[in-house]
């Protein structure tokens, strides 16, 4: 056959084929084969690339499966990637990529890889669990004017003039918790995009370990304004639609609140002397002592530990070590420094600092003491925010959600808090842990209070507290710039209404 009649229609013979892919293949320091919906196999002496009968043929395999792809054109050629096109069962066409994944701009495309893996498995569940419904859209690209992330794959599924969002966690995902909030996003953007059509409600998947958190936050969601349902996957991809009124417990602890012990006076007496330290008691009955909202030294029964990073253990003949740490913090750490480590550091417990120092600014109603810190505890360790939990003068619990910079999470996160101060309210666990001594607590539902600069609201709060359910009293205050010097109330919204 002459080389004229093995050219295929892009221009390109299967000889030129075979040579460009072996160049490639040889300039590159670790190969590896991709084709999106199935998982990368790494090439190393596990592959053939043969010119048969004017056709290019690859193949390559694994200890799980055996690849054959016959390779008619080459998209795109770029340094650490080589894009192909190859006919797959019944002549279909599709992408097929070969990667140098010792290249830094081929590690993302691993990660891609890997999504797009799950992507696949996605569409089997929909498939399976909505057999009636047309999977209109399924994506895991990034949309960042939209806010969607590449994490958490997502859908549109049609019948008739109906459509529901939806949206999937991996089982690798750190942050499996996130899929709500983005998922929320996804529901209100198809709303607006779908003019045609309903968009009922959002449906999630979850690793089956992992769907607790969510299914308890969808609890709290509005359903009068969507339809949701929430499905869990095995490993060996069993899917199982997740009863919402029989969700389960929720995981929360509530510590007895301990009074400190009296001693350690002169010492404390000394530090606090200092200009900018400040002293706060916490419930497991110790004392932390701080520089706007950094802790630099703490009592433990008869001991008081200092220290930024590894603590050592002082007693009263060092108190003056003490006292010279807190002086270079104090220094560090005021409003005009403007700048370095220590006035960056925990911005959010700064931020704490000033709101519990001037919590009749976020609301005249609230009682100056007690104000306490995340309690009940959470065992999920550093969640990013600062939680605090106050009264108002009628008795009525105040659940406060400190954040200094944009978390499209936040409204979520705050759900979190105020599900378990809700629940030990229920159970009048409270007093009798000893906590508003003096206090006649009401049972209403506790109000929710969002306080951030002003500037710092991530703009997708209003969708997703838009779905919160109506029994939650939400208030998002929006703090000054300047708040490090002294706080500012710019606005005060309730629920999910807009800045003006």
């Amino acid at each position: 056959m002459s080389k004229t009649a093995t050219r295929r229609a892009s221009g390109r013979s299967a000889e030129e084929l075979q040579a460009a892919v072996e160049r490639f293949l040889k300039a590159s320091q670790k190969p590896a084969l991709l084709e999106p919906g199935e998982e990368m196999i790494p090439l190393a002496g596990n592959f053939v690339v043969e010119a048969r009968n004017s056709r290019l043929m690859l193949q390559a395999w694994d200890d799980r499966r055996n690849v054959v792809r016959r390779v008619v054109d080459i998209r795109e050629s770029t340094p650490g990637r080589l894009e192909l096109v190859a006919e797959r069962f019944a002549g279909k066409r599709g992408a097929l990529f070969l990667l140098d994944l010792a290249r830094p701009a081929s590690q993302s495309w691993e990660r891609r890889g890997t999504r797009l893996v799950f992507r696949e498995r996605f569409r089997q569940f929909l498939s399976r669990e909505f057999p009636a419904w047309k999977i209109d859209e399924l994506s895991t690209e990034a949309d960042l004017e939209h806010t969607l992330s590449p994490a958490y794959p997502r859908a549109l599924l049609k019948h008739g003039t109906s459509g529901l969002a939806a949206m999937a966690a991996a089982p690798n995902s750190l942050h499996s918790s996130g899929v709500l909030s983005f998922g929320l996003i996804w529901l209100d953007y198809l709303r607006q995009r779908e003019q045609r059509i309903t968009i009922e409600g959002l449906v999630l998947f979850l690793p089956a370990e992992q769907g607790k958190t969510t299914s308890l936050r969808v609890s709290f969601l509005d359903h009068r304004l969507a339809r949701f349902e929430v499905f869990t996957f095995s490993g060996q991809d069993h899917t199982a639609r997740v009863d919402l009124g029989d969700a389960g417990n929720l995981d929360s602890k509530l510590e007895v609140c301990r009074q400190p012990l009296g001693i350690h006076r002169e010492a404390l007496s000394r530090l606090l002397a200092i200009p900018g330290v400040e002293k706060l008691e916490t419930s497991g009955g110790e004392i932390s002592l701080r520089v706007r909202g950094m802790e630099f030294a703490r009592t433990v029964g008869e001991t008081i530990l200092f220290g930024f990073g590894d603590q050592a253990t002082v007693r009263g003949g060092r108190v003056s070590e003490i006292e010279q740490l807190a002086r270079h913090l104090a220094s560090m750490r005021r409003p005009e420094a403007n700048g370095g480590d220590l006035y960056l550091r925990h911005p959010e417990a700064w931020l704490e600092s000033q709101v519990r120092a001037e919590i009749e600014t976020i609301d005249s109603s609230l009682l100056p003491a007690p104000i306490y810190g995340q309690v009940p505890a959470f065992a999920a360790g550093d969640r990013g925010v600062i939680d605090l939990l106050a009264v108002d003068r009628t008795g009525r619990l105040a659940v406060i959600e400190l954040k200094a910079s944009a978390d499209l999470h936040l409204p979520l996160q705050a759900l979190d808090y105020w599900m378990r101060v809700n629940l030990h309210l229920a159970r009048e666990t409270f007093g009798e842990c000893g906590y508003f001594p003096g206090v006649a607590l009401r049972q209403d539902p506790p109000r929710l209070m969002l306080v951030a600069p002003a500037l710092e609201f991530h703009p997708s709060t209003e969708s997703i507290l838009g779905y919160l359910s109506p029994a939650i009293e939400v208030e998002r205050i929006g703090l000054g710039v300047h708040w490090r010097r002294g706080l500012e109330v710019m606005f005060r919204l309730q629920g999910a209404r807009r800045p003006a």
